[in-house]
């Protein structure tokens, strides 16, 4: 036996038997219902050496299985044999656009329990056996809008573990793990060949704790919004290592000028602008090791400079105990989210059903994207779930609508991006099963024409404003991209007009201008200011 072999025996068989003693605490009936909208049940934090944990092996799907659905609905597989999809794109022209990628590699694990968890999430990820190619972006076509994929094709290939996308006259942005790239591309174009300009960098390695980095476009076509999440659960690598991170950014789209717009949020995803009002909205995955039914993952709106409490304070003002110094003064200014979705569910996709095709009973509302549980004693997440709104806010409980992820024990797939197709159909991005799911209305109902993700309103200045509210948008007044946009901004103040991050020391300040060749601008714990209000200090992790 090698020494690699016998070292990966050894800690395998350490790690099965921590798994054995963690699942040993902590209840499994708990009513997670009660965790689920405005003001959810929070208990008392619990505190162990390790943290409960369940591990779903993944099988992937079988011959004939699909996830099931309500009455109502139908579900077809849309595309498979991907590798890792995680996000679905709609362009305007209805094409759509997957991002298939894995995490970046070099992640240096510090501590014991790192190695533990790198371990375990192996296993939540599956993967066994030889690997396709992934970090690529996918365009699948459908010519006759009849629900079924024509042409597919790669459009991009050999990508920095990339995430969120946004199209806007003629050109495609890419979050990749390190930087948002900007592709020229002309709708109905089937590759990419030309070389890409760096518009802004982003925070990355060589921790890159939470890589994926999700985008959205503000009403105006202004402004690209892109989510950065933390370095760590609950800053133990201190201070230094956030900075720029647990934070929603603004990026001029025409200079790459840059801010902070949000922080306090540990791990933002599945940005989309609500299309009534023009309010940024995100799915955030919360902290860990508080116990298996603490803290609520969450869907909230952003307002601009507000702060959400990661690290010090969790929905609200519930203080951490672990994080010290303590700052009650901070924690005081922690923004409530809008709605909880229930404990470790890895909420990571989102998009609203309105000009959708969907039945009425979902015409006014949003999907979201469980991926599901690790790190509790009973499983919770692995299925996409709609949340009812009534202007522009939540409004009723979250129902289950696509489910069969899990099997028992094991897991088929797990759902991560969510959006709606050129057709008003749900689309549904599963990395462990391989698959793009398509969720359609069992009448046949098609919109008129295809919509695209990131919809532009003409003349639009909005989105919220410096008290959290929205500039209600002309319903219907979208154009297809090629629009002249607005001279204000999504949201307040506007970025610095150098064209690179508040606090950068170094890097591009021309716009974007650096080859993708090269080094995305400075190093990453640079770029930025630390994502927490100014006046705060490192804090440590018990």
């Amino acid at each position: 036996m090698s020494k690699t072999t016998l070292r990966a025996s050894i800690l395998g068989g350490t790690c099965l038997a921590l798994l054995a003693l963690a699942g040993c605490s902590g209840s499994d009936d708990f009513d997670v219902s009660r965790q689920i909208g405005p003001d959810p049940l929070l208990p008392e934090p619990e505190q162990s050496l390790l943290p409960d944990l369940k591990v779903a092996e993944v099988v992937g799907w079988q011959d004939g299985e699909t996830p099931a659905v309500p009455d109502g609905f139908t579900i077809a597989a849309y595309a498979t044999d991907l590798a890792n999809p995680r996000t679905v794109y709609t362009l305007p022209n209805g094409d759509v656009l997957v991002v298939q990628s894995k995490a970046p590699p070099g992640k240096p694990l510090e501590r014991p329990k790192d190695y533990i968890r790198d371990w375990i999430m192996s296993m939540a990820r599956g993967g066994g056996g030889e690997q396709k190619e992934t970090n690529l972006i996918t365009l699948l076509r459908d010519t006759n809008r009849d629900g079924q994929v024509d042409e597919r094709s790669d459009l991009l290939t050999g990508l920095n573990s990339p995430f969120g996308l946004v199209w806007f006259e003629d050109t495609l942005y890419v979050a990749a793990a390190d930087a948002i790239l900007a592709y020229p591309y002309r709708l109905g174009e089937t590759e990419i060949t030309a070389e890409p300009k760096v518009l802004t960098p982003l925070p990355g390695g060589p921790i890159n704790h939470h890589w994926t980095k999700d985008l959205a476009l503000s009403p105006d076509g202004r402004f690209l919004y892109a989510s950065v999440g933390s370095n760590s659960n609950a800053a133990e690598r201190g201070l230094e290592a956030e900075k720029g991170r647990a934070a929603i950014w603004q990026v001029d789209r025409q200079t790459g000028a840059s801010r902070v717009y949000a922080s306090g949020l540990r791990n933002p995803n599945g940005l989309a602008i609500h299309p009534e009002t023009g309010v940024l909205w995100t799915v955030v995955n919360e902290r860990d090791e508080l116990g298996p039914d603490l803290v609520p993952d969450y869907m909230t709106s952003v307002q601009e400079g507000g702060f959400y409490g990661w690290p010090w304070s969790y929905f609200g003002q519930h203080v951490d105990p672990r994080v010290h110094p303590p700052r009650p003064d901070l924690v005081e200014k922690a923004i409530k989210p809008d709605y909880a979705l229930s404990s470790h569910v890895a909420a990571l996709g989102l998009t609203f059903t309105n000009n959708s095709a969907l039945p009425e009973a979902y015409a006014n509302g949003a999907f979201v994207g469980l991926h599901g549980s690790w790190n509790r004693n009973a499983f919770n997440g692995y299925k996409v779930i709609y949340i009812p709104f009534e202007n522009g806010q939540p409004a009723g409980m979250a129902q289950d609508v696509v489910t069969g992820f899990l099997d028992s024990d094991r897991a088929r797939g797990r759902p991560v991006g969510v959006g709606i197709d050129g057709t008003g159909a749900l689309l549904i991005a599963d990395d462990s099963g391989n698959t793009v799911w398509r969720v359609a209305s069992a009448d046949g109902s098609v919109t008129p024409e295809p919509r695209g993700t990131d919809p532009v309103v003409v003349g639009a200045t909005g989105g919220n404003d410096a008290a959290g509210g929205a500039t209600p948008q002309e319903p219907g007044a979208t154009t297809d991209g090629t629009a002249d946009p607005g001279p204000q901004g999504a949201a307040g103040a506007e970025p610095p007009a150098n064209g690179a991050a508040q606090g950068a020391t170094e890097g591009p300040t021309d716009g974007g201008t650096d080859e993708a060749g090269s080094p995305p601008g400075p190093s990453q714990t640079d770029i930025a200011p630390a994502t927490l209000p100014e006046g705060a200090g490192a804090p440590t992790e018990n």
